[in-house]
């Protein structure tokens, strides 16, 4: 405890005033004459005995008066955490404005409560001092130094933003503005509902020499059901097919939701509904079914009702119904099977076929396919070679079925450059298929059930292979001797299929067997790059569009629907794939679109973080424990639903001053004294 006017206690000599008057009783005695006074022997020594003992507690209810009434005078304080030096301060406030400030209680929603209070935060303070506003957006304004007005100007004006940040960025971002302030009294303040799924302050990055207050702003009980994500069954959203999308709803609350209804909008227009059950605190995947109507971009809607929280019962997607794998088969000199590729993939929608003979490839096509397939060539010269290496390495799928006569020296040396084992020799053997490798995923989806009797293909003969001590390979389809007749093989972001048997019928039956179809459509289907039907608001999100040529030297335009948000986004040409970045420049869940000019390059979609959707709080016993067990001696905790939040910051800046219970106190023991005077007979 100190005292702000120590000086004042040299009154506390005053004391002895009492003492003397106790010790020098100058009160005169009547006598009074009795006839006999053998019977008051007794009762005068029971009558002393009374008349010490109030004057005793006479005597300390002036000591304490006196006592009490001199510390008043001297203002005893007990010291806040707060060591205030003379000179400007410089406050820091963080207003959380995420999702979970729109919650309500008493006295309005969280972010309201929190304007209030920074108000209040301000006003206890000099008007020269000066004041930085923080949100959630980080915005360059908020970069500087304001004034009482300026702070509260501009407080006026924070709105919820779909925004979300950490504590620990919030405060290292706050202490890294302050340190540069040249000032000696440095504050921060945290205004936030503190919410459990995001980290709190680290030790280590705490500055000591700033003091930190938490204010908890506390909302009624809250319930939230909302959807988490989607995703689509099948990676291929084509016209006219039917498609399966699931929903992942969660329930955040207490009581089991029961007959939900899911919606589902295509282009702004009902398609389909699913009813759903989820328990309380659990999850439940729903799904629906629907048919593509119509080609090209569809924008997608997801939808379930709930109450209060609202923002994230809608979730965005979208999805080109007008997919296509962009294929080429090179064929060799000697290649009589050509016209299987052709008949598998020119007369599909779902290709953009191409063929070539290996005597005049387009190396001009390699950057715009998703699948090439190498049929029979006699020789793999090595540029030939170098131009797959960069196509498989850039996510290309490369396909090979080897010539019966090929040049193994040419094979050899373009298959070590894509990191295939070498061919060994020709193996002659007639054999069986023996099995089919269903947890590789090639064949995901094509049987009903997996079942190794089935009629396999049958071989002639077929290449060996060395075998590699690090060895990337996975088996697709073994043979009876144990070698791989189909094996896939991953380099760079792409894959390799290499197939030990030429497709030509004097080697094997493949070609003309029921397992040919299935086998280059999982290829193909595979080979597309798994494209996003969604990507997240306020985040800085990477988006891959096909380079056409010239996109690269064009600024690109994201558009919403509406045409009311216009961002041009930062793009950058990389192994022949264009991406763009959005810097965090799109802020509002909805549909999109990318424009060149005024063509629509592509459809997207963007939602809110659902990190705000999860309604777990840390309370204020949580909060002390946290600073508590971390040894966060220069954090504060502030209640303002617990006192006036004016008194409750004098307390941390100056201490708890004692002078009022002094005085109080002092009135008290006169108070006494008057009553022992009065009632003790």
């Amino acid at each position: 405890m100190n005292f702000l006017f120590p000086t004042f206690l040299i009154g506390l000599a005053a004391i002895a005033i009492p003492i003397i008057i106790h010790l020098f009783n100058f009160r005169r005695y009547k006598k009074v004459y009795f006839t006999n006074v053998r019977f008051l022997k007794e009762l005068k020594q029971e009558s002393d005995s009374k008349s010490r003992l109030k004057e005793y507690l006479i005597l300390a209810m002036r000591i304490l008066a006196i006592a009490f009434l001199v510390l008043a005078f001297a203002q005893p304080f007990i010291p806040g955490k707060a060591k205030v030096q003379q000179g400007q301060k410089v406050i820091s406030v963080y207003v959380d404005n995420s999702f979970s400030m729109e919650s309500t209680n008493k006295q309005g929603t969280l972010l309201e409560n929190a304007k209030t209070a920074a108000t209040e935060i301000v006003n206890s303070f000099n008007a020269g001092d000066k004041f930085q506003l923080l949100t959630n957006d980080f915005e360059g304004r908020h970069q500087r130094f304001l004034s009482k007005e300026e702070f509260i100007e501009q407080l006026d004006e924070v709105k919820i933003s779909s925004a979300t940040k950490n504590i620990h960025d919030v405060l290292k971002r706050q202490q890294d503005f302050l340190q540069n302030s040249g000032s000696a009294n440095k504050r921060i303040f945290l205004l936030s509902d503190f919410q459990k799924n995001q980290s709190l302050i680290r030790k280590s990055e705490l500055d000591t020499g700033i003091v930190v207050s938490l204010i908890p702003l506390v909302s009624s009980e809250v319930n939230n059901v909302y959807i988490d994500s989607i995703w689509f069954e099948t990676p291929v959203q084509q016209f006219g097919t039917q498609q399966i999308i699931h929903a992942l709803i969660v329930n955040k609350s207490t009581k089991d939701i029961e007959n939900g209804s899911l919606k589902l909008l295509i282009n702004d227009r009902q398609v389909a509904m699913s009813s759903f059950n989820v328990g309380a605190e659990a999850k439940k995947d729903v799904s629906i079914i629907f048919t593509v109507r119509e080609k090209g971009i569809n924008k997608g809607l997801l939808k379930i009702e709930d109450y209060p929280v609202t923002y994230d019962d809608a979730f965005f997607f979208s999805f080109n119904a007008q997919t296509v794998i962009r294929s080429l088969v090179i064929n060799g000199k000697e290649s009589r099977t050509s016209g299987n590729f052709r008949s598998l993939m020119q007369n599909d929608s779902l290709f953009v076929y191409a063929e070539n003979p290996e005597t005049a490839i387009d190396y001009g096509l390699f950057p715009k396919l998703n699948m090439i397939v190498l049929n029979e060539l006699s020789t793999l010269s090595s540029g030939l070679g170098s131009e797959l290496q960069k196509f498989v390495n850039g996510g290309g799928s490369l396909v090979i079925f080897p010539a019966r006569k090929s040049d193994l020296l040419s094979y050899n040396e373009a298959f070590r450059n894509l990191q295939l084992p070498a061919i060994t020799g020709l193996d002659t053997s007639s054999m069986r298929t023996q099995a089919i490798n269903f947890d590789q995923g090639l064949y995901e989806g094509v049987f009903e059930k997996a079942d190794q009797r089935m009629d396999l293909p049958k071989v002639k003969e077929h290449y060996s292979f060395a075998q590699a001590t690090r060895s990337n390979a996975r088996a697709i389809l073994s043979l009876q001797n144990g070698n791989p007749l189909l094996a896939q093989y991953s380099l760079g972001s792409g894959k390799i299929y290499l197939f030990a048997s030429p497709s030509d019928e004097l080697s094997s039956n493949f070609i003309r067997h029921a397992l040919f179809v299935p086998t280059l459509i999982r290829i193909s289907v595979l080979s597309l790059r798994p494209e996003a039907i969604y990507y997240k608001a306020s985040a800085n999100e990477a988006v891959e569009l096909p380079n056409q040529g010239g996109l690269s030297e064009r600024p690109l335009h994201i558009v919403n629907t509406a045409k009311t948000v216009d961002v041009i986004p930062e793009h950058r040409l990389v192994n022949n794939t264009l991406t763009m970045f959005t810097q965090n420049q799109i802020t509002e869940a909805g549909h999109y679109n990318v424009m060149d000019l005024e063509t629509v390059l592509k459809g997207l979609a963007f939602n809110y973080d659902r990190k705000e959707s999860d309604m777990n709080f840390y309370n204020r016993e949580e909060l002390q424990k946290m600073i508590d067990e971390t040894g966060l001696r220069n954090v504060t905790l502030i209640e303002p639903g617990g006192k006036n939040l004016t008194d409750a910051l004098q307390e941390v800046n100056d201490g708890k001053k004692l002078w009022k219970l002094c005085l109080i106190l002092a009135l008290v023991c006169l108070a006494a004294e008057i009553l022992i005077i009065r009632l003790v007979k």
